[in-house]
């Protein structure tokens, strides 16, 4: 993975969301979150980190990140604690949670922020708008935590982009909210990467002034539609397999199973065959559909550790190398697999400051 280009990208879009009064919080899930990819967001102009996952908010913390870091999916009740003792900021939408999280805060002394996840139409998770500003008068009563704002989900799971009408809507709740509640709301979270196309239209973003972004820094693209984003670099995380095997075998050919919800079965042609090669890896390490095969290669299939190309090129000697651009699934297989080895290119950070304390592994210039 290649630190300058994740900076690159995370300025470039800091550069043009921030005169549309939205800033940028870098997401660091896909990375299970990687100390160094954190401190690139951060050094591209980031305002804080966010990841859905404890355990990678711990390895951030252990890392010597000092920044503020939010927990972007409902914390898990057996885990109020480590939340409280972690992250500045938690997504919300469960009353029993939040009221997990204040007696936690309170033992330690502390106030946890609470950000309320609205339903705007994703059908994942979310508080329905109705209810919303009864939800927020509990969470205001409450000792330990305090209500920073609110946020919402577009395309995660509905795979649906945000209409200029429903973010006007959410905009409204914010309003809403805060004649209800009283103090103003610090955060109007508008999405994710699937909101960059509404972020940086023509049209007044009203309230909205942060999106989280993960998809789009790390790689370049519009979530929704694959296509690159002008200006930004799509390269910036490679996977590199070994080959271990060359040959020419019999190609096999297609037929229907008696099963029709069945995977089409495949028999031998004695007469046919291609040039293939077996790499390394197989679904145990990746999302196989969501590799971009290197020119004039295609993919014949693959099991959990094996890999199958076939190719009209000439066949690369056993020990060398193939390299696969990936979509976001597969970067985050690849980044949680256990037998990928991680390699940093460029420079760690522009902070010292914040640099991962004890044992650093070398980095590879390119």
């Amino acid at each position: 993975m290649d630190l300058a280009k994740i900076r690159g990208n995370t300025q470039t879009l800091v550069s043009r969301l921030g005169p549309r009064g939205i800033g940028v919080t870098g997401v660091t899930k896909a990375v299970c979150g990687n100390p160094a990819i954190a401190q690139a967001m951060l050094d591209g102009g980031a305002l804080g980190l966010a990841d859905a996952r404890i355990r990678n908010v711990q390895r951030l913390r252990q890392a010597g990140m000092i920044c503020p870091v939010t927990l972007i999916r409902t914390p898990m009740l057996s885990q109020v604690d480590e939340v409280v003792g972690f992250c500045e900021v938690s997504y919300n939408t469960e009353s029993a949670v939040i009221a997990a999280l204040a007696s936690a805060a309170i033992c330690k002394d502390k106030v946890h922020g609470i950000i309320l996840m609205v339903e705007m139409g994703d059908l994942r998770d979310g508080i329905m708008p109705e209810d919303l500003a009864d939800f927020a008068k509990q969470v205001m009563t409450m000792q330990g935590v305090a209500l920073k704002g609110i946020g919402a989900n577009f395309a995660c799971f509905s795979g649906l982009a945000p209409t200029v009408s429903q973010m006007a809507d959410f905009c409204d709740l914010a309003n809403e909210i805060e004649g209800v509640c009283g103090p103003y709301l610090k955060t109007v979270s508008g999405g994710s990467s699937a909101n960059l196309p509404w972020a940086l239209g023509e049209h007044a973003t009203g309230r909205v002034n942060d999106l989280r972004l993960g998809e789009a820094i790390l790689l370049g693209v519009e979530p929704l539609s694959g296509d690159q984003i002008d200006g930004m670099h799509t390269d910036a995380f490679t996977l590199v397999a070994e080959v271990i095997e060359t040959d020419a075998k019999p190609t096999p050919s297609p037929i229907a199973p008696i099963d029709p919800t069945r995977e089409p079965l495949r028999i031998v042609t004695p007469s046919a065959a291609s040039a293939r090669m077996i790499l390394a890896m197989g679904h145990q390490d990746t999302e196989i559909p969501g590799l971009t095969m290197p020119v004039g290669s295609t993919l014949i299939g693959a099991t959990s550790d094996h890999l199958v190309i076939g190719t009209l090129r000439p066949l690369s000697t056993v020990g060398s190398e193939m390299r696969f651009q990936m979509n976001y699934d597969a970067l985050m297989h690849a980044m949680a697999a256990p037998d990928i080895e991680v390699t940093l290119l460029g420079e760690p950070s522009m902070r010292p400051s914040r640099l991962p304390q004890g044992k650093v592994n070398h980095l590879a210039l390119m």
